[in-house]
């Protein structure tokens, strides 16, 4: 059947799809709209199982915090050029997939992409896109953080994001601090809030090259476990994020410096997502 410019032109609307993959998903369809939607979905979904193997390492964070600042979101939406990464459609579906994480709190990213987006769900959505871009699209992360206050921090042109859980208080002193904490978080990129959250592996690790070091330094073997344990605490003090030198003030740790904001003020978990690292 012979299908006009105007029915083109309609369905591209309806989908922001090429002109010609409009015209090609109508004629299939015998002038339906709904099946030719049907059939571009099928496209992106083609062109997704396509591109598999490609690298995402271009996108963009989007985070958010929710009214009465308890609990935070932070979404991945990775892609493979920074170009699509600054396109109108790729932000909006970020959006979208953000603000739906914040109302329905799913409990993972799985759950996450199955959940409704009208007349489809947000990892059809994401399929839709594909098709449409004809590159490769995908939510890389998913994170969600509770405690007393959550403050959101994004960095470095939307590439990496933070959230930080604050207990012991809440109010704008403690938003601006949680701010300067966001920001630590992003610059120094640290294992874990405090050492004994530090996963087990790392410590025997660590331990491990200290010993190696203090031998290689031709150490008495009586004292290279003491040796390797002040190396460990130096790893803490550099790596984990209470026990680290405020990069604003070296004079104070984190947890000094939080403290003297509020007594008492701590952080109790953090997130951080970078694109493409």
């Amino acid at each position: 059947m012979s299908i006009t410019a105007q029915e083109v032109n309609k369905l591209r609307k309806m989908t922001g799809a090429g002109m010609m993959d409009c015209k090609k998903a109508l004629t299939e369809a015998n002038g339906d709209f709904e099946a030719a939607i049907d059939l571009l979905r099928k496209k992106g979904q083609k062109v997704s199982a396509s591109r598999a193997d490609r690298q995402t390492s271009e996108g963009s964070v989007f985070v958010s915090t929710n009214a009465d600042g308890s609990e935070g979101v932070l979404i991945a939406l990775n892609c493979e050029t920074d170009f699509v990464a600054k396109n109108e459609e790729f932000q909006a579906l970020g959006k979208q997939i953000l603000e739906t994480a914040v109302q329905e709190k799913p409990d993972n990213r799985e759950a996450l992409l199955s959940l409704s987006a009208g007349d489809i769900t947000l990892g059809e959505k994401v399929v839709e896109l594909i098709g449409k871009i004809g590159e490769k699209v995908e939510v890389s992360a998913y994170e969600r953080l509770s405690a007393e206050s959550v403050v959101a921090y994004i960095h470095s042109g939307s590439k990496l994001g933070v959230l930080v859980g604050l207990d012991g208080g809440n109010g704008s002193e403690v938003g601006l601090a949680g701010k300067d904490v966001a920001m630590q978080i992003a610059a120094m990129n640290p294992v874990a809030v405090d050492k004994d959250q530090v996963d087990s592996s790392i410590v025997e690790r660590e331990m491990a090259i200290g010993r190696e070091q203090a031998i290689a330094e031709g150490k008495p073997e009586n004292i290279v476990d003491k040796i390797a344990e002040g190396k460990l605490n130096k790893f803490y003090k550099e790596n984990t994020l209470l026990n680290q030198s405020f990069v604003k003030d070296n004079s104070l740790t984190i947890s000094k410096y939080l403290d003297s904001v509020k007594q008492g003020l701590t952080v109790r978990n953090f997130r951080r997502v970078a694109i493409g690292g």
